[in-house]
């Protein structure tokens, strides 16, 4: 291999196909090196590159054109700046086995071998910008994490900030050099922010975007349950900015680009809810200690729906009770419940409202108007 103070030869021509894709290993190498590998990754670099010589000469050779941006005026720099077009920040889908995504030609990697022939400050600072952009783009850490029906998994982010998974939750955890993400498809989740002005904290959850810098809040997205196909919003400390998500739909579903259009500001003990199309409720204020009660496994209720408690307690439970009648359905109850007491659910709807439990064959107990 050269020595990192000379310049790399020539890559060895092959076919019309293989070289692209040499230098597009040797791209993806050199930013993920630039963030610094584990033992097992450095193990797995020395033996990509004992598999092939032509791969030690692509990798010096783009060590070189990075090395080689450090000395070119800060108006060249700026000047390709400008005139390239600004990479769109993407969500790969979560990695378990490795923290970072297998080796795969990036957008980019077709220019590289334009470039490889290419002389002059202008062709090296352009590709070791790219270079620049693409690593900026890696995340730093990724996590998907899931909760268990019934469960509450409590997580601690390499920032600093913690998470409280509610039960049968999904989300996907992103953290970035310029930003933070979470998705959050299904579910309820806690966060306890970190405070970090040069990487704000983002929560994409259904048609909303939630952006804080460091605060404490709730965001619930379920497709079951209270509020079910909403978002729910609630702030315990801090301020959060909760905005629709424009570019939402098939591309924000799949990682896609997220810009903002309508949005409100909460503050603490405020709450917002948005429908699945991203229109907002009013802004309200909440105890945020009733709001938040499922931290404790509880629930506290106002005039709620009958039909819509019963959907609650089975995102956490099988209550084998059952409801065929849209009547008692909509019967309304208040109170304050143990989420992992159903025998004492049981009781209370006897007494609370006008209702009797009638065993069925199957097993399972209906829940009927009263005589």
């Amino acid at each position: 291999m050269p020595h990192p103070g000379q310049a790399a030869g020539p890559v060895p021509s092959g076919d019309g196909e293989a070289r692209p894709r040499l230098e597009a290993e040797a791209a993806q190498w050199l930013v993920r090196r630039q963030d610094g590998l584990t033992p097992p990754e450095q193990v797995e670099l020395q033996g990509w590159l004992a598999a092939d010589p032509a791969r030690v000469v692509a990798l010096d050779r783009l060590a070189a054109l990075w090395r080689d941006l450090d000395g070119l005026p800060v108006s060249d720099v700026a000047a390709l700046k400008a005139g390239l077009a600004a990479p769109q920040p993407v969500l790969r889908p979560p990695v378990t086995a490795s923290r970072r995504p297998p080796l795969a030609p990036s957008r980019w990697a077709g220019l590289l071998p334009r470039l490889a022939g290419a002389g002059g400050a202008a062709s090296v600072a352009l590709a070791g910008w790219l270079a620049w952009s693409q690593w900026q783009l890696q995340p730093t850490y990724q996590r998907s994490l899931v909760s268990a029906r019934g469960q509450q998994l409590p997580v601690a982010l390499p920032d600093g900030s913690a998470l409280r998974l509610d039960t049968a939750t999904r989300l996907d955890v992103a953290l970035y050099r310029q930003r933070r993400e979470v998705r959050l498809p299904e579910g309820q989740a806690m966060f306890d922010i970190r405070r970090d002005p040069q990487r704000p904290f983002h929560v994409l959850a259904g048609p909303l975007r939630i952006t804080v810098l460091g605060t404490r809040f709730s965001v619930r997205h379920t497709q079951a349950g209270l509020a079910a196909g909403q978002v729910h919003v609630v702030v315990e400390e801090g301020r959060v900015r909760v905005a629709q998500a424009v570019a939402a739909g098939e591309r924000a579903a799949a990682g896609g680009p997220v810009t903002e259009g309508e949005f409100v500001e909460l503050g603490a003990g405020q709450s917002v809810e948005a429908d699945a199309r991203g229109r907002f409720a009013q802004v309200h204020s909440v105890r945020t200690g009733a709001a938040m009660a499922w931290r404790d496994g509880r629930l506290v209720l106002s005039d709620v729906p009958l039909g819509e408690v019963l959907a609650e307690f089975e995102r956490y439970a099988d209550t084998g009770l059952r409801i065929r009648d849209p009547a008692v359905a909509a019967l309304r109850l208040n109170g304050s419940f143990d989420l992992r007491q159903v025998p004492a659910l049981r009781r209370s709807l006897t007494l609370a409202l006008p209702v009797r439990l009638v065993p069925a064959p199957d097993g399972r107990t209906d829940i009927v108007a009263g005589r």
